[in-house]
């Protein structure tokens, strides 16, 4: 019995051998010629319904497709059909809708892994198009593509900031929806897949029959030399070939009954709302997902994944199961069960939501933090479960994360994303403004948790302003202080706007892109954002890789972490459930392993009502002295004075404070 070849286009001294999956009766391998004219070859070679064949004289750069015959038959699943030309689903380029044959020789040198521990990791969420589109050192041509991040001038942004993992939005070639192209807007955030192994071509400055394999190698070879990780958000849950009446374009054509999810009439399982759902249950589907995993570790260099939609992934025959076979294979993978993994932990079906179902190793997106800080900050005071729902996300999401035997570095946390308000928009608008995107305001969440602080969108009223800029500071402090993985999207450091489209997915525009243009307050912002950076960085006790007891930590064996009332004194049982409460103090206890200088114990002190109040620090048995590091009523970041033990603070209405607590 002849082995199976690999799949993919395999180019050798001699040729390159071509191999595909398919369940049909006949596949026949198309090469395009330099005058567009189309070569049909069919494949002779047929090994556990691979088809497969050796050509001599086809290099790298030869663009080739593949045309399938067999059953047109629906309604039992199978849509097979010589008209249609179809992508390899394992091409490593794609040009002009065509496979691209690609070498996959790169000199990587001395590159290594930064193996950044997630307790240290700060994602920053970008989009490669978009981050650089509008940056004045980046030359013209390199703006938007995947050399232009690895420009000096954007790696020194983003180590200056004090990111240490970028998670780049969809870089999989994709394409643009039918029904976008037909109303003037395209596909600009990438989560409509044609290619899992493929850099999106768009991106590449150098060329698109293989460069653009090259060009993304070496702008992860760069980042890596700056000690950056490369994270890739990663559509596997759907596909660009959408419902029913949407375009054949691989799958579907090669084995629609293998890819997909089917109803027993043959029409999609449709748990994604993008309208089709990949169906990992098969094993030639989970093949191809994780061999595209490991493809972009072993070949490409990235350092993990974040999840679109994850559940669909780890769907049986019965709805989300955390024994799922994808689930259990990534998790003995030695390449991947060592990268970072991050789900999105919901899609739209039937028991979708999957907070905390995932298990060791995943980290999650935690909209829960997400929702409760803007609740808490932005429902004039008032979160859902008042400071206490505040207190579970500032200290990991134990109720969250515990119970599946996980940390809270599990934990994700974010108060803005790429879908959704920006940090600036939170903060200026009541209600989202799409009509830019052409579906009448219709798309995007009505549910954003956001206040526009008195007047919506733009104004002049420096009273407005000036809260504003306060509460981006108090929502960008509250992200960082919090114990978990922090995630900045980019531009929120600088106050970027939107000015109130909360779903951008369709604007490839200056709506869009980051604006490197700054006035003086965003200048200010981004102090902030480096200043709080810094001072997680310089406190191991805002990076607990455990949930804390509340009993042992600090040097005096006393408690690690505790939580104060404005008089003072420690919360009793009682006062979690009051909902008037506005103030709350959190002290998190240093290491006692450590000086006093490198233990870093200290206290948060939040104020999330809209009147001023007065905050007694604690007595000296947690500590006799607070320096004020920093103070969300300062335009800037400045450090404050020092407080003995007992004194009381005055906090500005809706504010925080992080003091050093000093023995």
């Amino acid at each position: 019995m002849h082995p199976v070849p690999l799949l993919g286009a395999i180019p050798d001294r001699d040729g390159t051998s071509f191999a595909v999956f398919s369940g049909g009766d006949l596949v026949e391998l198309c090469l395009r010629d330099e005058d567009d004219r189309e070569q049909r070859v069919p494949l002779t070679g047929h090994t556990h319904d691979v088809w497969h064949g050796h050509l001599s004289g086809v290099r790298p750069g030869q663009r080739y497709a593949y045309r399938v015959h067999g059953p047109w038959d629906p309604g039992h699943g199978h849509r097979f059909s010589p008209d249609h030309r179809l992508v390899d689903p394992y091409t490593r380029a794609v040009d002009d809708g065509w496979s691209v044959v690609v070498d996959p020789d790169f000199d990587w040198g001395d590159d290594r892994a930064p193996l950044v521990p997630w307790a240290d990791t700060v994602l920053y969420e970008l989009h490669v198009r978009g981050f650089t589109r509008l940056h004045p050192a980046v030359p013209t041509h390199l703006r938007g593509t995947y050399a232009g991040l690895a420009h000096p001038d954007v790696v020194g942004h983003l180590l200056d900031v004090g990111v240490t993992t970028v998670e780049l939005l969809p870089v999989h070639q994709f394409a643009s929806e039918p029904a976008l192209l037909r109303r003037g807007r395209v596909n600009y955030w990438g989560y409509n897949s044609l290619a899992f192994f493929a850099p999106h071509a768009a991106y590449s400055s150098s060329g698109t029959r293989g460069e653009q394999v090259v060009e993304f190698k070496a702008m992860v070879r760069g980042l890596h030399q700056a000690g950056i990780e490369v994270v890739l958000d990663v559509v596997y849950n759907h596909t660009a070939e959408t419902g029913t009446d949407g375009p054949t374009l691989s799958w579907r054509g090669l084995d629609n009954e293998a890819y997909y999810r089917l109803r027993h009439d043959g029409t999609y399982d449709d748990t994604t709302g993008c309208g089709n759902a990949l169906d990992l249950r098969h094993h030639r589907c989970l093949q191809l997902v994780t061999d595209s995993l490991r493809y972009w570790v072993q070949e490409m260099h990235v350092d993990g994944f974040r999840f679109d939609l994850a559940p669909t992934l780890a769907r049986g025959n019965a709805g989300f199961d955390r024994a799922a076979a994808f689930l259990a294979v990534v998790a003995q993978d030695p390449v991947l069960s060592r990268v970072k993994l991050i789900a999105e932990p919901w899609d739209l079906g039937p028991g979708g939501y999957q907070l905390g179902g995932f298990p060791a190793p995943w980290a999650e997106w935690n909209d829960r933090f997400r929702d409760t800080v803007r609740a808490t900050w932005l429902g004039r005071g008032r979160s859902h479960g008042g400071l206490r729902e505040l207190a579970f996300r500032l200290s990991g999401s134990s109720d969250v994360f515990e119970a599946t035997g996980r940390g809270p570095l599990a934990s994700v946390n974010f108060v803005t994303a790429h879908d959704g308000f920006t940090l600036h928009d939170l903060v200026s608008y009541d209600r989202k403004h799409n009509e830019a995107n052409g579906e009448d305001d219709r798309d995007g969440s009505d549910s954003n948790h956001s206040w526009n602080c008195g007047v919506e969108g733009p104004t002049g009223d420096e009273a407005v302003l000036t809260l504003r800029r306060r509460m981006m500071r108090n929502l960008l402090t509250t992200l960082l202080v919090s114990t978990g993985v922090p995630m900045l999207t980019a531009g929120d450091e600088t106050g970027r706007t939107q000015r109130g489209n909360n779903n951008a997915y369709c604007l490839d525009d200056e709506t869009a892109w980051v604006s490197w243009d700054h006035a003086p307050w965003q200048r200010d912002l981004y102090a902030w954002t480096r200043a709080l950076l810094a001072v997680r960085n310089t406190h191991p006790v805002l990076r607990h890789d455990s949930f804390f007891d509340g009993r042992t930590g600090d040097a005096d064996g006393g408690k690690d972490l505790a939580w104060f009332g404005p008089d003072g004194l420690e919360l009793t049982a009682e006062r979690w459930y009051d909902h008037d409460q506005r103030v709350l103090g959190m002290f998190l206890a240093g290491r006692s392993d450590l000086t006093e200088e490198e233990s870093g114990s200290l206290l948060v002190l939040l104020n999330t009502g809209p009147e001023a109040e007065a905050m007694t620090l604690p007595e000296p048995a947690w500590a006799t002295t607070y320096d004020v590091l920093l103070d969300t009523s300062d335009e800037r970041p400045t450090p404050g004075g020092a407080y003995p033990a007992g004194d009381a603070l005055t906090l500005t209405a809706h504010s925080v404070q992080v003091l050093a607590a000093r023995r």
